[in-house]
């Protein structure tokens, strides 16, 4: 069973508890210094490494692509949960476990999601469970030992030429996204989106929905990743889809531990025609459902 965060002391002013104006997870997004909406009954803050220049092959991968840390609050102001994943470089990875496991987390997967990429990415996954605006702030102590942009957003990244025809995109996939920069993101639920941990359904801001990004190269061009997640007997399915479809499967894996049932994690990475790859990701969805 999942240990709740330990009451180590950590003072917190009155004012910043009784700010609930901007939602009920506004005290969360001040200690983390996010923002977006705090007013749902989940939280999920995002951290851009727009510090890091990677390539696969000849593109260079947008934060909003690959490159972007999380992390997803649930739960009450008393007993929340925190889940998410950090995207780190070799040397960060020590640093970040040993400052995650002292602040009372558990780390419950590093690994890669990328083949090929330069430099080498890795990502932690972690989970925490106690008081909200606790666990934000140690999340963000952590987070202060890396090179991960904090603070005020970094400078927005200039406009491409490249222009992604979302509605047609969305249309082939069979859901509605949004576009963050030059990437169209979705978010799915599949076959293991419906999970519980120690006896608590998991949200889907806490990472348990299918997720696809596709980036605009040209205009006839995109790369897409991201993860499905899976039961274990929709896992073979659709690994043989993506690869049918042309699309190349990078890992499989967990990223949770002791969730029922198991859900496991199969990233991928496509280069083609963007509609090409919509309609293939499509087929990969109904395969995982």
């Amino acid at each position: 069973m999942r240990r709740p965060l330990a009451l180590l002391p950590i003072i917190v002013p009155a004012v910043l508890l009784g700010q609930q104006a901007g939602g009920r997870w506004e005290p969360v997004a001040h200690a983390l210094g996010t923002g977006g909406n705090t007013a749902g009954e989940t939280y999920r803050a995002t951290f851009p490494r727009s510090d890091l220049r990677v390539r696969v092959g000849d593109v260079a991968v947008a934060p909003a692509l690959a490159l972007t840390s999380w992390a997803g609050f649930a739960g009450s102001a008393d007993t929340a949960d925190v889940m998410g994943d950090l995207v780190l470089t070799e040397r960060e990875v020590p640093v970040v476990t040993r400052g995650l496991l002292g602040a009372g987390f558990d780390v419950t997967g590093i690994h890669h999601h990328l083949i090929g990429e330069t430099p080498r990415v890795f990502y932690l996954h972690y989970h925490g469970r106690g008081p909200a605006v606790q666990l934000a702030t140690r999340l963000r102590e952590v987070l202060a030992r890396t090179a991960t942009p904090l603070g005020a957003p970094a400078a927005a990244v200039p406009p491409t030429s490249v222009t992604l025809d979302t509605a047609a995109l969305f249309a082939a996939l069979g859901t509605h996204g949004r576009l963050a920069g030059n990437v169209a993101q979705v978010g799915v639920p599949t076959s293991g989106s419906a999970v519980t941990l120690d006896g608590r359904a998991l949200p889907a801001a806490l990472g348990v929905n299918t997720a696809i990004n596709l980036q605009g190269v040209t205009a006839r061009r995109a790369v897409t990743t991201g993860d499905f997640v899976l039961t274990a007997a929709r896992v073979q399915p659709t690994v043989r889809a993506l690869e049918e479809g042309g699309i190349r499967v990078t890992a499989i894996h967990n990223h949770l531990i002791g969730e029922s049932p198991a859900a496991y994690f199969v990233h991928f990475w496509g280069d083609g025609e963007p509609l090409t790859l919509a309609r293939e990701l499509k087929a990969a969805i109904d395969s995982a459902r």
